[in-house]
């Protein structure tokens, strides 16, 4: 079933906290689905469909359905991480194309500041009934070392540099300084991000993501509601999902599941990488965002440190504006998942919403891609194509 033109976003909200130690994970749910609702237009009587990830307190829908006080009829607790959120957008238009729901809402909430949880620190793969884990466990996986591995990677086989990785964070740097709300606001340079101290071998302080509290929320309905509402449209153009493993053993770190969601997504949309005019991608780290990057089709494969170097994702700069809110590197990453901040960036950007000074010129073709997991071992993959109309 395509979901081309069969949904529309017509609600977003960012939680505006970086540091909630006063308020729970269920509490911050309902502050970005209250916000998000209130965007659109609408009320929680409205709602009939409710997604959310494994960031959902107690029994997911179970617990925060009862919480919000909604009446649903459709439920989706799918999590494949920090993609997970993009994917709902995905699943929620195929329900509403179904008949299943009329008016989705998504949240994405998370306390890891709060919580005092360091990005790399704690084991992400810490359940023993994992098939995974015994084989893992024992050699301490973690966050860093995963990307670091793929970031070692890329470099010995396609002779990407440090100084590349680095635009990465003084694109993000630069667009973080008009955010208010962002952790990061100071614009730093290539010798700033070299400079500072390495935490997992080639990557160093500034080439990590910040660790927030925070969420938000998003509203997916039919185009007819759509249409009725006083908002700005952004239509459903396109989406796809993918797991990317370790095949057997048959391994390659440089590339992500987006090389197949991508793709299956612009079939879907009736589009190419040349067409977007702005791209919100998941940047847990800088090599995240070059591999994925490849992957989506906006450079070879290979060439993404190239394609990233002299700002060419600065907005009014570069070819390919990029997390114009800051994003993961400089504004926030609640709960280890980013995808649903750019989901929202991409729409703000849509509607002409962003901030004045990283606003990007006749946007009417966005695409949101996000990765949850990690790209040294197994991860979900998904990316979302929007359009203004």
């Amino acid at each position: 079933m395509s979901i081309n033109g069969q949904a529309y976003i017509v609600g977003a909200y960012e939680h505006p906290t970086r540091k909630a130690p006063d308020k729970s994970l269920a509490q911050l749910h309902a502050e970005v689905a209250f916000g998000a609702l209130a965007d659109a237009g609408l009320s929680k009587d409205d709602v009939d469909g409710y997604f959310c990830g494994g960031d959902a307190p107690g029994t997911g829908p179970l617990s925060l359905v009862e919480y919000m006080n909604l009446k649903v009829r459709h439920a989706d607790s799918t999590n494949v991480g920090g993609s997970s959120y993009i994917l709902h957008v995905n699943h929620a238009a195929q329900a509403i194309a179904a008949g299943k729901c009329n008016i989705a809402l998504i949240t994405l909430a998370g306390r890891p500041r709060s919580e005092s949880q360091q990005k790399g620190a704690p084991q992400r793969i810490d359940n023993p009934v994992q098939p995974d884990f015994p084989w893992e466990q024992p050699f301490g996986m973690t966050t860093l070392n995963a990307y670091a591995m793929c970031a070692m990677r890329h470099m010995h086989q396609f002779g990407t540099t440090p100084e590349q990785l680095a635009w990465v964070k003084v694109a993000a740097s630069h667009h973080a300084q008009h955010n208010p709300n962002a952790m990061l606001r100071d614009v730093v340079t290539v010798e700033d991000v070299a400079s500072s101290p390495v935490i997992a071998d080639p990557l160093r302080r500034l080439d990590c993501c910040v660790i927030s509290d925070g969420g938000g929320a998003v509203i997916v309905t039919r185009p007819e509601i759509a249409r009725s509402l006083k908002r700005p449209l952004v239509k459903v153009r396109g989406a796809a999902e993918a797991i990317k493993h370790l095949a057997g053993g048959d391994v390659d770190l440089t590339y992500s599941g987006g090389a197949r969601s991508g793709a299956l997504a612009f079939e879907e949309a009736k589009l190419t990488p040349s067409d977007i005019k702005y791209v919100s991608v998941y940047d847990s780290f800088t090599i995240t965002v070059i591999i994925q990057l490849e992957d989506l089709g906006f450079c070879k494969k290979g060439e993404g440190g190239r394609f990233v170097a002299d700002g060419n994702l600065i907005s009014g700069i570069g070819k390919l504006p990029f997390n114009t809110d800051g994003g993961g590197l400089c504004n926030n990453h609640p709960n280890h998942r980013g995808g649903m901040t750019k989901i929202i960036e991409a729409v703000r950007q849509l509607r002409g919403e962003a901030h004045p000074a990283v606003q990007v010129a006749n946007c009417d073709l966005a695409m949101a891609h996000g990765t949850g997991g990690l790209l040294g071992t197994r991860h979900g993959s998904a990316s979302l194509i929007l359009e203004r109309e």
